[in-house]
């Protein structure tokens, strides 16, 4: 059974989840988005892809060629094996997979796994040492775990949706998929807190075994409470877990949260200004003493020392005055020449990023936040494309990428032909190769 940890013939430290194998049977983005987290601080992670077409992230914002630069980013680091799952040759990979796995990644509808005969039970049975993370839109249990949901219908249902966007009109999304990446954030972490867990729980069993008062058939301390090796990620609940205090300010004082548009509820003043040259800023002068230094910056020391808003809730109750104030100077100013004035004096504020903008921002070059690779879009190799760095920061710089996402079966030979012994017929077959 692979450790957590393993020595490196490199110079350089072994990365924190060197020695941990991970198979991802993800789809979309959330699993992925785990898995991707995992591999990027070293673990293995064996991407497991339906024959001929692979994850449907492949052709998302597809704008050439057969793969998107949405996959490439979302599954680096990763490996790619083409395996049918549904078929009984594909099943005896997985379990023969997880005989020497540590992780075991899943998005699919409650009870798939089940269903194909790869369920907990039987993955359990083979490694019961196998970490489960599943990732779903309601759980595995409860009355709506069935149910299917991409995470747009999580995000509604958790509330989050119906805080975004501005009062008088519709709920809103965000530009990017928010309710997965958060998804899977979560069921990273609760799969490196169980690797952490089980790591621990190995040694509190060694010093039991071996210690002086204690003889070479000790039972271990841990046997008779065995960790859960299930992580139950859904993604309602990734994103309710996000809405701060709005249950118990309801619950309190049954206040209901309201759509505020570039504004946080009960901050003031906290919003983005358009400026002279087209461009827009944020700025967060809603602290009592950065807000005097903020009116005296844009020329209105009598707002400064207005007495009805020395305080946050009296600033709140005043917050379309104070927008009109902050948005007529900087419709006056450019991007920089705002920015300069308010940094001078010591108010939080800070440019609205493009893509454009960020390629070329000083702070993302320095902590290597934009990498530079080549990339195949599978029709044409393109040089230096930038994809973003990997977070969080060890040290002063981002860990480097070590591979994009891979093309479609890219490791099939390797996983399957050479880790698990498969004849070239048994390979076709798993994989549906006339």
């Amino acid at each position: 059974m692979p450790t957590l940890l393993t020595t490196t013939s490199q110079s350089e430290a072994p990365l924190p989840l060197e020695g941990v194998r991970v198979i991802e049977l993800g789809n979309y983005i959330a699993a992925p988005t785990t898995g991707r987290l995992l591999a990027d601080f070293g673990a293995e992670v064996i991407k497991i892809e339906r024959p001929h077409t692979g994850d449907e992230l492949r052709n998302w914002r597809l704008q050439k060629g057969s793969v998107s630069m949405l996959y490439r980013t979302i599954n680096r680091n990763k490996k790619s094996v083409e395996l049918d799952l549904r078929s009984e040759i594909g099943r005896q990979a997985i379990l023969d997979l997880v005989r020497d796995s540590d992780v075991l990644l899943e998005n699919f509808r409650p009870g798939t796994l089940e269903r194909w005969g790869i369920g907990p039970d039987v993955l359990h049975a083979i490694n019961p040492d196998i970490i489960i993370t599943r990732i779903s839109a309601f759980g595995q249990t409860g009355p709506l775990a069935e149910r299917p949901g991409f995470a747009a219908v999580a995000e509604a249902f958790s509330g989050f949706r119906n805080l975004v966007g501005d009062p008088d009109r519709a709920p809103v999304r965000v530009g990017v998929s928010i309710g997965d990446s958060i998804a899977g954030l979560y069921a990273a972490f609760g799969t490196a807190i169980s690797l952490f867990q089980r790591l621990a729980l190995r040694d509190a069993q060694h010093h039991a075994t071996t210690g002086p008062d204690q003889t070479s058939d000790a039972e271990p301390a841990s046997r008779s409470a065995a960790p859960n090796r299930m992580v139950d990620v859904a993604l309602h609940e990734a994103m309710f877990s996000m809405l701060e205090s709005l249950v118990p300010d309801y619950s309190a004082y049954g206040t209901e949260r309201e759509r505020t548009g570039g504004r946080m509820e009960g901050i003031a003043p906290s919003n983005a200004y358009l400026c002279g040259d087209g461009g827009s800023i944020v700025v967060a002068g809603n602290g009592d003493g950065i807000f005097k230094r903020y009116m005296e910056a844009i020329d209105r020391p009598d707002l400064a020392e207005d007495p009805d808003l020395q305080t946050n809730a009296g600033r709140w109750n005043r917050r379309d005055d104070l927008d009109a104030a902050i948005g007529a100077w900087t419709l006056t100013r450019t991007v920089s020449e705002a920015l300069n004035t308010l940094d001078a004096a010591g108010v939080p504020a800070g440019a609205i990023h493009t893509a454009a903008d960020i390629v070329n921002e000083p702070q993302f070059i320095a902590r290597d936040m934009i990498q530079y690779r080549e990339v195949s879009t599978g029709e044409e190799t393109l040089t230096e494309v930038g994809f973003p760095g990997i977070v969080p920061v060890i040290g002063e710089r981002s860990l480097p990428i070590r591979t994009l996402g891979p093309d479609l079966g890219a490791h099939t030979e390797e996983i399957l032909g050479d880790r698990l012994g498969m004849s070239t017929a048994d390979i076709r077959m798993a994989t549906k190769k006339d």
